[in-house]
């Protein structure tokens, strides 16, 4: 199983509305193929009345294996499903890494 599969599997234990995880590895200097650098994008009514760092904390302990081995790198956008409306749907896009491309 690929790390953004068990990534993928984790994070449907809380029961998201909408969930997105980019492989984002090919923005950066690393090898090809690699799974290195993820970006996260979950709207679960789980988040509802938590502070962004409780948020991070849950997604942390669910991905301990991951965040302590092959994943390097962690984007999370977490929102309850009234401030993923208020959004419209949209997150922030990803900047460049200055390694990315050599």
């Amino acid at each position: 199983m690929t790390v953004q599969a068990q990534i993928e599997q984790k994070l449907a234990a809380l029961a998201p509305e909408a969930v997105r995880v980019e492989n984002e590895s090919h923005m950066h200097n690393v090898p090809a193929n690699s799974e290195t650098h993820f970006k996260v994008t979950l709207v679960s009514d789980i988040f509802d009345g938590l502070m962004p760092v409780k948020r991070h904390q849950k997604i942390y302990a669910l991905l301990a294996d991951e965040l302590s081995g092959p994943v390097h790198a962690l984007a999370l956008h977490l929102y309850t499903p009234v401030e993923w409306q208020t959004r419209g749907g949209e997150r922030p896009d990803s900047p460049n890494c200055r390694g990315g491309g050599q």
